[in-house]
């Protein structure tokens, strides 16, 4: 995937939130928002879709330094965790910063978006360990 990347879960679906939520709160990001996307879909448009949810993640530290640089960043944050399930298994996906951040063609944002790769990469690690 180039604008994300992906682990794969030993735990049920419910499970997985649970400890991607801590692994997150661990690594200083709150979960701003979550969309349970197959229950919306379900609901406005009766599309029948695997157990799908997005967390809104954002490291407050990160966000306001961010936003120093590129006011406008606003419109892609927060960093995006999707836990889905898919064939009977259960997977945990991150937004890459750079890829995300990239599209402002500000360089200034390259160290930070490095450094929240980082992060995000541990917590899908520990959401899974």
């Amino acid at each position: 995937m180039k604008y994300g990347s992906t682990v794969s879960s030993p735990r049920d679906y419910a499970t997985t939130i649970e400890h991607t939520k801590a692994a997150l709160k661990e690594y200083g990001f709150g979960v701003l928002c979550e969309i349970d996307v197959a229950k919306t879909l379900k609901e406005k448009i009766g599309a029948e879709m695997e157990p799908y949810i997005i967390l809104g993640a954002c490291n407050p530290g990160f966000a306001h330094k961010a936003l120093q640089v590129e006011p406008d960043l606003g419109l892609l944050l927060p960093c995006n965790v999707v836990v889905m399930q898919q064939g009977g298994k259960v997977f945990v996906k991150a937004i890459d910063a750079h890829a995300m951040l990239g599209v402002t063609g500000n360089p200034d944002l390259t160290a930070t978006a490095a450094e929240v790769n980082t992060l995000l990469a541990k917590a899908l690690n520990d959401s899974v360990a």
